[in-house]
């Protein structure tokens, strides 16, 4: 029987990659990124150098500085 549902696999793998590419993009942070990925920065930062990604230190612009403190201050 097929389904044109995906699976909760491919469905995760297809969000990890937008979410990639979206920092590669520069439209999000670091920060951004590893919680839209649900892992640490520090997971995230060796996922992205394993791949050949430059990682970029410290916001870019206003809005990723926002995102950056934002994201800081949710963590307990």
């Amino acid at each position: 029987m097929t389904t044109d549902r995906c699976s909760p696999h491919i469905d995760h793998t297809v969000e990890f990659a937008t979410t990639i590419g979206l920092y590669v993009l520069g439209e999000i942070s670091l920060g951004k990124a590893a919680e839209r990925a649900g892992i640490t920065r520090w997971e995230m930062t060796e996922i992205l150098t394993a791949a050949g990604v430059e990682i970029r230190l410290g916001p870019q612009t206003m809005d990723d500085l926002k995102d950056e403190l934002e994201t800081a201050l949710d963590i307990e």
